[in-house]
């Protein structure tokens, strides 16, 4: 994976990958408890045909986890405020659970900056997801948080993560549920996170719908991407989205669970490349 950079934005620190080349420039947003670390089995390919973008949202990673707002819009507008600091207009935005959310919401907030919407097992699309996200998310669960991922749990489960990757066992889906998990172990991090959680999921499921945003433009391309073993955001969400907007290309993988772009990079960098190859951007109209 590329290098990240610090940018202050706003008095906050904003961790980015910012690799590669081209007139075509992509925004991959990941997901709750993610990093822009979510990408990397994707990014170094796409980045030897793209510039490609890949924040740590503030909460996140690396980034800043200050006590303030983390709703979609505010999660909309500090994407809006990274992409002019680094000078770009315009990107095909790529949004992974959470990050689908905010790309949908970005697209509603600044229309212009968005050229392609590709949503990758995209929240805010119907109100069902998984049930430990649902607990996370009742009143009290900052009292629990705190002793899920101790530090002896921690370095157990990295010892035999490691042991398993040198016997030549991985599970990239599993990987992607450990970095999560282990990222708790942070207060800071445990804090954003619920605040984050919070924003867009009560006890009932998803809270907030973003179905309404995907007609907001008319000529936009978009494409969903969706595992039919997703049990965290169930895969009928993607035929909402389809629902909503006939034109949305939709890809189901067979056998795929939450995380695509981990489980299958290679098909996923392939749908990204056709994506772009075949659809013109919806037209620039910023004056």
């Amino acid at each position: 994976m590329a290098e990240t950079k610090f940018i202050d934005i706003h008095g906050a620190r904003q961790a980015v990958v910012d690799e590669g080349e081209g007139d075509e420039v992509l925004l991959l947003i990941h997901g709750m408890a993610g990093s822009a670390h979510t990408w990397r089995d994707v990014l170094p390919q796409l980045a030897k045909k793209y510039r490609v973008i890949a924040p740590d949202l503030l909460g996140h990673g690396q980034s800043s986890k200050p006590r303030t707002d983390y709703s979609l819009g505010a999660f909309a507008v500090g994407l809006r405020d990274l992409l002019d600091e680094l000078g770009v207009s315009s990107a095909t935005v790529v949004g992974h659970s959470l990050g689908g959310g905010v790309a949908m919401q970005f697209l509603y907030q600044h229309p212009d900056y968005c050229r392609r919407l590709a949503l990758i097992s995209s929240g805010g699309l119907g109100p069902d997801v998984g049930w430990i996200l649902r607990l996370l998310a009742a009143p009290g669960a900052e009292l629990v948080m705190p002793v899920i991922a101790p530090s002896p749990v921690l370095r157990a489960g990295n010892a035999v993560r490691s042991w398993l990757s040198s016997a030549g066992l991985r599970s990239p889906r599993g990987a992607e549920i450990w970095n999560a998990y282990s990222s708790f172990s942070d207060r800071e991090t445990r804090e954003a996170f619920l605040r984050t959680l919070r924003s867009v999921v009560d006890y009932r499921g998803q809270s907030v719908s973003a179905l309404n945003r995907l007609n907001l433009r008319e000529g936009l391309p978009v494409l969903a991407i969706w595992g039919d073993e997703d049990s965290i955001i169930p895969v009928e969400h993607a035929y909402s989205a389809l629902n909503a907007r006939p034109d949305c290309r939709l890809e189901v993988l067979p056998g795929v669970g939450h995380f695509a772009q981990v489980e299958q990079p290679a098909r996923v960098i392939e749908l990204i490349d056709e994506f772009i190859a075949t659809t013109q951007p919806a037209d620039q109209t910023r004056g």
